[in-house]
């Protein structure tokens, strides 16, 4: 595809619809990315099909503020999903938080509404649940799925099962009205989510309405579910039962395309939140391949993602990319193929990948890890910056948790939050993908290498202006007791007395 052709859909879109398939696996849970296995057939053909990013990343370690950032095209900590409550803290959106999204930013589907687009929501929100957060307050036309992960079951008394909405309303609760059987890791909801993805499809193919899909699914989160027929399938056990499932459901979605003619009118990128939960593993955590650590960290096992572009007839079949991309990339290409510009008003963070995914040029930018309110690190080019490094505590160490079993790197997967800020610790990505060898800070590669990203650190800084936390404040009182349409259902609970404080959080 020539200059000329990428103009004319900068100009005038001929583009119809896309999707966003957003879950949590590792980069190494895929057979095109290496998994041994080779149970994901459908993303293996998807990937011969379109285009392998093999370094993308997502904008945090942890599941709600990179959502956040995909559907913003910004950094959590300027849209506001991050914690000022202690220095580099992971925060999320569990029941109890008071905060979410805030109406002062504009989210993908608000904006592609300008052009036309209806939008869709399956599976986990997770951008807060209290009323003023609901996703169709944000820009998307239809949702069936939960504003929190299937946590549970609980009793309903200390704390309320998480309701599964369809649109406005509740339709019920996970473990009472959507079976999920904790002892066998029996659900049916991957089947659920797929037919409502097909029955959106074929609605908006009906009526030649372009459409936004976001598939987000979470089957692989723990406690990790998959349907009677996968279970005892995989090679790899419960995760890896889930993953086959998903695989399958995805391999599915793309044949609907492609059976309703409107597979070469429809952009589909296949992603992660956040690598793999390790300390999950090994029966409900996934692979990070030959990456440090997982999720909840910013070394390279908890942040760098596997990532599929596919789009036939325009996405040379095979393709590989070795552009630096992020999940805040698809907020601003998605408005490029829609023919519309990013907002002009506040600084977004996502760029254009459209020039690398159809013209092969590498787009120099740098890639951010942010862990709650400090830049841990970053990248430039091959060369990986770490001004902080921190697993997790000696104390949560101590009780099991593990962010990096087996992995332990002296001087690097450390137990305390250690500043390296005078020193960065800085390694080359291309030879050392693993962090294991730091470079030698006398040496010359080290002196250059850093001139080049202390300017980019500079000015980053110089330019930050982080949005206001949302993830400060819990109160017990404003979780999920009586969401909205529990009374037809009789599924209202009574909530406790308003008792706000701050959240905590040890990671």
């Amino acid at each position: 595809v020539g200059p000329e052709a990428l103009s004319l859909w900068k100009s005038k879109s001929t583009f119809t619809s896309f999707g966003v398939f957003f879950l949590q696996m590792g980069w190494g849970d895929l057979g095109a990315f290496g998994e041994p296995s080779k149970e994901t057939p459908n993303l293996d053909q998807m990937a011969s099909e379109g285009m392998l990013f093999l370094d993308f990343y997502t904008a945090n370690p942890l599941c709600s503020p990179s959502r956040a950032a995909l559907l913003t095209g910004r950094l959590p900590v300027r849209n506001g999903f991050y914690t000022t409550n202690a220095h580099a803290r992971n925060a999320y959106t569990p029941q109890d938080i008071v905060g979410g999204i805030a109406d002062s930013e504009l989210l993908l589907p608000e904006l592609l509404k300008k052009a036309g687009y209806i939008n869709k929501i399956i599976g986990k929100w997770h951008l807060g649940h209290r009323p003023q957060f609901h996703p169709l307050k944000h820009g998307f036309d239809e949702w069936f799925g939960s504003p929190n992960c299937h946590f549970g079951p609980f009793d309903n008394r200390a704390l309320p099962n998480i309701p599964v909405y369809r649109d406005w309303e509740m339709i019920g609760r996970y473990y009472e009205d959507f079976k999920i059987d904790r002892k066998t890791g029996e659900a049916n909801l991957t089947q659920i989510y797929l037919q409502e993805a097909l029955d959106f499809i074929s609605k908006q193919q009906g009526r030649q309405q372009p459409f936004f899909l976001y598939w987000a699914i979470d089957a692989t989160h723990a406690p990790v579910y998959a349907s009677k027929q996968f279970l005892g399938t995989s090679q790899r056990g419960l995760y890896g039962d889930a993953v086959r499932e998903i695989d399958d459901s995805i391999g599915k979605i793309l044949k609907h395309l492609q059976k309703l003619g409107i597979s070469e009118k429809t952009f589909v990128f296949f992603t992660s939140d956040n690598g793999a939960a390790l300390i999950s593993a090994p029966k409900q955590g996934g692979s990070n391949g030959r990456f440090l650590c997982g999720k909840q960290t910013t070394f390279e096992g908890g942040m760098r993602e596997p990532a599929i572009a596919w789009w036939p007839g325009h996405i040379p079949a095979g393709g590989v990319s070795h552009q630096l991309g992020s999940v805040m990339d698809l907020f601003t290409t998605s408005l490029s193929l829609a023919g519309l510009q990013p907002p002009s008003d506040r600084q977004i963070d996502g760029i254009d990948l459209l020039p690398a995914i159809l013209q092969g040029k590498l787009i120099d930018r740098p890639i951010f890890y942010y862990r709650g309110n400090e830049m841990m690190a970053v990248r430039v080019g091959l060369y990986k910056a770490h001004y902080w490094t921190w697993s997790n505590s000696w104390e949560e160490y101590s009780k099991g948790i593990d962010f990096c079993p087996g992995q332990n790197v002296s001087g690097v997967t450390t137990h305390t939050l250690e500043e390296h800020t005078t020193l960065p610790l800085l390694f080359h990505l291309g030879m050392d993908p693993g962090e294991k060898y730091p470079l030698s800070f006398p040496s010359d590669e080290y002196q250059r290498a850093m001139e080049r990203i202390s300017v980019v650190v500079q000015q980053h800084k110089a330019t930050m202006v982080p949005g206001e936390p949302q993830l400060n404040v819990c109160d017990k009182a404003v979780m999920n007791w009586s969401p909205p349409g529990c009374e037809k259902i009789g599924k209202c609970l009574k909530p406790p007395k308003s008792d706000p404080k701050k959240c905590f959080w040890p990671h």
